[in-house]
């Protein structure tokens, strides 16, 4: 008996030194490469430095100055907006195609595919093609409305401040949809197909299966759908840079864009490493946050089922 336990203990530790070998490469990589830059960028966000030359110490100034700058405070806004759009957009959804689209026939596949496209296509390529959609003069929107007789719906999508920023969520919903549609789906196919037949057995509906079995099997699956619906959205750059560069008159600016213009248009790097500081800290509250509230959510949900 004592030699069992033995060989069980030594045959763990051999699975464990074999996981931390093979991840310690990966582990070395994501340290070089993001965990020391942003601890890099840290440390620069209390210097007033312009790229080159020697970096002045100036302490929190930085960071005083990003609270107390309007044009942040309006970026945050607009990142939050781009949260909201994600969350209640992409992720529902996503999980209303994928309920649609799950099964494997020749439409489905076909349907599926043509969801996914945007992900394989290029940023700019996606905000080139959404600013033809959304041109004044030969956009395609503004043609529908006016060939439907809604003509006085017609916008300058882009051009106008206090629109804007709602201009840029379909696309970006657009963009990712996609993905989590691929996500949502594989989860689905991962649900043992004896539990759908024991409840088609007891005489469950399909909209009864559906909240009852389906969906709670796969909420881990969309606890992380979530998160990365978040942090991508609060990291978005490109499809914002190609389309409005932050206007107009910062209508559309964004944290990642005010980081990139206040950095390489200014020239002020110490600034703009305590903007990407701010980013950093800003996503982490917001993921914490949604994930202690989406835990919260499955505890009491368990709690009501026991």
């Amino acid at each position: 008996m004592v030699k069992e336990v033995s060989m069980r203990m030594n045959n763990t530790l051999r699975v464990r030194r074999f996981m931390v070998f093979g991840l310690l490469p990966a582990i070395v990589v994501y340290a070089l490469f993001v965990f020391v830059p942003v601890i890099w960028s840290a440390y620069y966000g209390f210097f007033d430095w312009k790229g080159i030359g020697e970096a002045k110490f100036i302490g929190l100034k930085n960071y005083v100055e990003i609270l107390h700058d309007p044009v942040f405070w309006r970026a945050l806004k607009n990142n939050i907006i781009f949260v909201l759009a994600s969350v209640f957009g992409q992720v529902p959804l996503a999980l209303v195609l994928a309920i649609v689209l799950h099964k494997s026939n020749a439409l489905q596949r076909f349907l599926r595919s043509a969801i996914f496209m945007p992900m394989v296509l290029s940023s700019v390529i996606i905000g080139m093609i959404w600013q033809y959609i959304y041109h004044p003069q030969i956009g395609i929107l503004n043609f529908l409305l006016d060939k439907l007789g809604l003509s006085s719906w017609k916008l300058q999508w882009l051009s106008d401040a206090k629109i804007a920023i709602f201009s840029m969520t379909p696309p970006l919903i657009w963009s990712f949809v996609g993905l989590y549609l691929i996500i949502f789906i594989s989860a689905f196919q991962n649900i043992p197909g004896d539990i759908h037949d024991a409840a088609l057995i007891d005489g469950a509906s399909g909209a009864r299966k559906l909240f009852s079995i389906t969906l709670p099997m796969i909420w881990s699956t969309v606890q992380v759908a979530l998160i990365l619906c978040i942090s991508g959205s609060l990291k978005s750059f490109d499809l914002v840079y190609v389309m409005t560069k932050g206007g107009p008159a910062h209508s559309t600016e964004l944290l990642a864009t005010y980081m990139y213009n206040s950095t390489f248009s200014s020239y002020r790097y110490g600034f703009g490493s305590a903007i990407s500081t701010s980013i950093v800290l800003i996503s982490l509250l917001i993921i914490g946050t949604s994930q202690w509230l989406t835990s919260r959510k499955q505890k009491h949900a368990e709690g009501r089922a026991h």
